[in-house]
């Protein structure tokens, strides 16, 4: 008669290393949200750390002299005491007009960019509830898409007058049609899903299935398409205030240092290298955190 084999269990002991358990071996770490993620990255950090130094936030205490202050020493060479990227054609120091500069082009596009995802958001929303709505939004869309950026600038500047104002809502309109077709497209796309069909199914309304399942899932892009439309925001202020159609003078913005440094590219080339370098850091900067989102959600 044969006998079985002990099946009994082996202790950990007789097992081979590579079987053996850890002692405290931790447990799976949970997988963190793809922003916090991309915000962790080498790449998201440099750029946000070139955003915060360049946001002008410490300019008060940077500058050491107001962006407007005047003194006797016109067109200063870099390096002069008190004036360490020297001055501008009025005696007005750089280091500070570049600074609250910054300040200026930041304040603005944060309010005009996420004005123009609000708005573009509301117009895919209103596509998504009727095929006669849709068309309707899409030939907004297309008008918008129809003006070059700069024709669309000085429009609205001949009815509004150069500001702030015009500024603002040249930014969001240009940036309406990338935000509501970008979720137009991910509802479309989200609609067809089985997740949706369970939801109508189980009794969901309409409207409870677009905000609780299909908005959450379309919406990702949107962040990175935020980050982008940052960068393009700061060369429209720059744009708007190098022809003179942006912020009035004498306040500071980065478009407008550059502006008036032209004249003197010749006699003063370090007037414009303040400016030129700022705005390449700052775009950069935001390059870099839009690259970073882009890459954690794509996985």
């Amino acid at each position: 008669m044969t006998s079985t084999p002990d099946l009994a269990p082996a202790s950990p002991e007789a097992l081979p290393d590579s079987l053996r358990k850890p002692v405290g071996a931790r447990k799976a770490v949970r997988p963190r949200h793809p922003y916090r993620a991309a915000l962790s990255t080498a790449h998201a950090r440099t750029g946000l750390v070139g955003v915060v130094v360049l946001a002008g936030l410490l300019a008060p205490v940077l500058a050491g002299h107001g962006p407007t202050d005047q003194s006797g020493q016109s067109l200063a060479a870099l390096g002069t005491p008190g004036h360490p990227l020297g001055t501008d054609d009025l005696g007005r120091d750089l280091l500070s007009r570049v600074l609250y500069g910054i300040r200026a082009d930041l304040g603005i596009i944060a309010i005009a960019v996420p004005l123009g995802a609000a708005l573009g958001c509301l117009f895919a929303l209103a596509a998504a509830a009727h095929p006669v709505a849709d068309t309707l939004v899409q030939r907004v869309f297309d008008l918008i898409l129809a003006f070059p950026g700069l024709i669309l600038a000085l429009a609205v500047t001949a009815i509004l007058g150069p500001g702030r104002l015009p500024v603002v809502l040249v930014i969001a309109l240009a940036e309406i049609p990338a935000f509501g077709r970008l979720l137009r497209g991910g509802i479309l796309v989200q609609r067809e899903r089985e997740y949706v069909t369970a939801a109508r199914v189980g009794g969901s309304s309409g409207p409870r299935v677009l905000v609780r399942h299909i908005l959450p899932n379309a919406a990702d892009p949107l962040i990175v398409q935020i980050a982008v439309s940052l960068t393009v925001a700061v060369f429209i202020e720059g744009a708007m205030s190098f022809l003179g159609v942006g912020v009035r003078p004498p306040e500071p913005t980065l478009g407008s240092v550059l502006s008036q440094s032209m004249p003197y590219l010749d006699q003063a080339p370090h007037f414009a290298a303040g400016p030129l370098i700022t705005v390449t850091a700052l775009v950069l900067g935001l390059s870099l955190i839009a690259e970073a989102l882009n890459r954690e959600t794509r996985r």
